[in-house]
């Protein structure tokens, strides 16, 4: 009999708990593949301890000295195996599962990781929104990790990186115009299916649909910037996490 796997995820202080776009891809996966597995919370000051002592490795490095722990994470207690980030942990499951649907089919890693790539940087303008409204909805010691390391990066705070006024409206504009290009290569192959490889989901469609259940986790679905959202491109993003629902599983 399989034991659940364990997902270790990062939590708020939304219903459900679950927000972050990273961690729904693995989330989505996880469902996907009709794996049993539980949650383990982790807060953000605790990750690099937790994946030290579970043995994850790190997702990457600011130096030599410094290695750098993220979530999501798995451990697989039937083939005792620590696995970080998402798209590693997605092709490990097609592996480990080989019965299970098949986040990456065969001949399509090269196609999802181009588009997986190309997706984030046609998102990147979202960020300077996403991020102040990520913190307003973190747990207190997550609040004051995530201030101070967005801070240091951007080199200013929460609130002077979020766009205001005109410059709001301008880069709001720019978010859309991300969504709209996505939304044009998708209505390429819409004769073959809603989804990138045709009528059934692989892991880019998962990483796409967490980005779009993560604005909406994070504003909420009375926010304005989510009824923009849902509005755009004909429906398509609301209809993709709505579509994806089933997946979501029981938080």
């Amino acid at each position: 009999m399989t034991q659940p796997i364990k997902f270790y995820d990062i939590p708020s202080t939304i219903p459900g708990k679950s927000w972050s776009v990273n961690l729904w891809k693995t989330r989505y996966s996880l469902n996907f593949k009709g794996l049993p597995f539980e949650t383990v919370w982790v807060e953000y000051p605790d990750i690099a301890s937790v994946s030290k002592e579970m043995g994850f490795l790190p997702t990457s490095r600011e130096d030599r000295d410094n290695p750098y722990y993220s979530l999501p994470a798995i451990y697989d207690p039937n083939t005792s195996t620590p696995l970080s980030e998402s798209a590693l942990i997605a092709q490990y499951l097609d592996r480990a599962y080989p019965d299970t649907p098949k986040l990456f089919p065969p001949g399509s890693h090269a196609l999802q990781y181009a588009f997986i790539d190309a997706l984030r940087s046609k998102l990147d303008s979202l960020w300077s929104f996403a991020l102040p409204a990520s913190h307003a909805i973190l747990n207190p010691v997550s609040q004051e990790y995530f201030r101070r390391t967005r801070e240091i990066y951007f080199g200013a705070t929460l609130e002077e990186v979020l766009p205001k006024g005109e410059a709001g409206v301008a880069e709001w504009a720019k978010v859309k115009a991300g969504f709209d290009v996505v939304n044009g290569w998708l209505e390429l192959g819409k004769s073959d299916g809603p989804y990138l490889l045709g009528q059934e989901p692989g892991f880019a469609d998962f990483v796409l649909a967490g980005y779009v259940i993560y604005l909406k986790k994070i504003w909420g679905v009375d926010s304005q910037q989510w009824k923009d959202i849902s509005a755009w491109n004909g429906g398509r993003w609301a209809k993709l996490v709505q579509d994806f629902e089933k997946y979501e599983g029981s938080l």
